[in-house]
């Protein structure tokens, strides 16, 4: 299929808080289009954003508001999702295709509006229909309103760092092959850091990303993880990071020799440049748990170039980040993340708890189609669940349907709790749990409902990890285990004094994740997991939030241009 080119043209409206000038509309102009990149000895035509991959950095202030004009000049559909904003009572604006918004066709366009809250940090942006997220994404960065800073020593400078993947083959051939063979998708050919491969791969010794450096100075990694299907280990050779944010909230800073970063997920850290002048990697590496899964077993590289007159080491030192299957490292790292807790920052945990949620997360199997041969397990399709029901997308938008009272499109009966009430994580499960209901089922919860929500990962076909996202919301994480959830054991153990303040959460393999979260941004959201074989199987559930009693509380209405199924 031939890869489409569509522009989007942001215009940026920034609405200082506390300030009463005039203040200039800034502009900032996308065009999507095809251009030729050459990685691995070979060149092909990518989607990418005004020739750019990964796409331009968008920069704005804490409580900002812009709108973005997306013209779709491509030939098939995109939706266009900034991941990590609220979009306050205005999910027309969200981006998820089938969810809030019919996809904008070929020859189509749609406006934006993007409102800022108490976001700051580091988030970003990224196409949100089939796969081509792979190559259509870029940073998201929101500064501290002016006049105020961060909560630790301004860095020297500040540099995103996007960990991506790339395919030989084109992202919509290796998206739509995956859907015709029923298993696994084909692993990348390689991973990325800022688009570049890094100098372990064939050809890519050259354009390697390379950061420079002066000595004694500090500097903000603002680290992104844009990879399709793998969560990732990330470090730097001889130096250590101190973790001050993630997914645009700043964390109580700890230091680390790497970082764990699901797909979906930011991780802020700062790199003093405290070594002896020299070129070091920065690293990053597939972590998996699960043996039966497939994944590129490659290495990307950047490298720390300091300034100075001297011969550096060839090649450069390497880090030593944890192996591939360290389950341990990957949760003891996301474990330590504490939200700051400090008067400018302040931590507001539900305590009062009015909706209980508990949802299984588990892989699944499909009969394979008569005359047809699928690659899951006994020649079945896989697909995946969120209480044993596997998402379908309705005809129409569930945003559209809820909002005109449009029959058919979706139920409202998705369950509080799973059917069946087993051993979740027992190493043998029976055939029988392999098989899923299809639906397009949601959740209704009423305006400022204080809900705890239980993930829990199943071994049902294979355990693994699960990074978790819900759109239009933070939450907080006050709890996590391996195992099955203990509902009268486990709450004792809560985190509910500095939890962190996240929007995508990696579920631990075979374990469970307790999110706290108040339900006061009415409109529909998605919730998926962020590896996309697992979204596109049917990861997903969908909340509705409901008005409230005033005019701040209810729903805006939707934007007269909205893209029509």
């Amino acid at each position: 299929m031939k890869l489409c080119s569509f522009k989007i043209v942001i215009f940026c409206i920034f609405f200082f808080h506390g300030y009463h000038q005039s203040l200039a509309l800034k502009h900032y102009r996308f065009e999507l289009k095809e251009a030729k990149y050459r990685r691995l000895c070979s060149t092909k035509k990518i989607l990418t954003v005004n020739g750019q991959f990964p796409g331009p950095t968008i920069r704005v202030h804490r409580g900002d508001t812009f709108i973005v004009d997306v013209i779709n000049r491509g030939n098939y559909n995109v939706t266009i999702h900034w991941h990590g904003a609220p979009m306050t009572r205005n999910p027309w604006n969200d981006g998820p295709e089938y969810i809030t918004q019919c996809p904008i066709p070929p020859g189509g366009k749609f406006r934006q509006k993007i409102i800022l809250a108490h976001e700051e940090g580091t988030l970003w942006w990224h196409a949100h229909s089939n796969w081509t997220r792979a190559t259509v994404n870029g940073a998201f960065l929101i500064y501290p309103r002016p006049g105020s800073t961060y909560p630790f020593p301004k860095p020297h400078a500040e540099v995103p760092i996007i960990i991506g993947e790339w395919w030989k083959v084109d992202i919509e051939v290796l998206y739509h092959a995956f859907l015709g063979t029923g298993g696994d998708p084909n692993v990348s050919d390689s991973f990325l850091i800022n688009g570049q491969p890094g100098d372990l791969y064939p050809c890519s010794k050259q354009d390697t990303f390379r950061l420079k450096v002066v000595q004694g100075k500090t500097y903000l990694l603002r680290i992104i993880n844009s990879v399709m299907q793998n969560m990732m280990f990330f470090g730097v050779a001889n130096h250590e990071l101190t973790v001050v944010g993630s997914d645009g909230s700043y964390t109580k800073p700890f230091t680390s020799n790497y970082i764990t970063i699901s797909p979906g997920q930011t991780i802020d850290v700062l790199l003093k440049a405290n070594n002896l002048p020299n070129h070091y990697y920065m690293a990053a590496r597939v972590y998996e748990r699960t043996p039966s899964i497939p994944i590129d077993n490659t290495t990307t590289t950047g490298i720390i170039q300091y300034y100075g007159d001297y011969t550096p080491n060839s090649p450069p030192l390497l880090p030593i980040l944890p192996a591939t299957n360290d389950l341990n490292a990957s949760v003891n790292f996301t474990n330590s993340l504490r939200s700051l807790a400090s008067k400018d920052h302040p931590v507001e945990v539900p305590l009062q708890i009015s909706r209980r949620l508990f949802y299984t997360l588990s892989i699944n199997t499909f009969p394979c189609e008569v005359g047809n041969s699928c690659e899951g397990p006994n020649n079945t399709r896989l697909s995946a669940s969120v209480n044993n029901i596997s998402f379908v997308n309705p005809t129409i938008d569930i945003l559209e349907g809820y909002y005109h009272m449009i029959n058919g499109q979706f139920t409202t009966n998705f369950p509080d709790k799973p059917p069946l009430n087993f051993n979740y994580t027992a190493p043998i499960l029976p055939l029988e749990f392999q098989l899923p209901e299809r639906g397009t089922k949601v959740k209704v919860l009423d305006y400022n409902a204080t809900v705890e929500l239980v993930f829990q990962g199943t071994n049902v076909v294979a355990g693994t990890d699960h990074p978790m996202h819900i759109h239009g919301y933070n939450f907080y994480v006050v709890g996590s285990g391996f195992g099955n959830f203990d509902k009268d054991k486990d709450p004792l153990n809560y985190n509910l004094l500095d939890p962190p303040y996240q929007n995508t959460i990696a579920i631990p393999y075979n374990g469970w994740t307790a999110i706290r979260f108040t339900a006061n941004n009415p409109g529909v959201w998605f919730v998926h997991c962020h590896l996309d074989r697992h979204s596109t199987w049917g990861m997903n559930m969908v909340f509705i939030v409901k008005n409230g009693k005033t005019r701040e509380s209810r729903m805006l209405p939707p934007p007269p241009d909205m893209p029509r199924c």
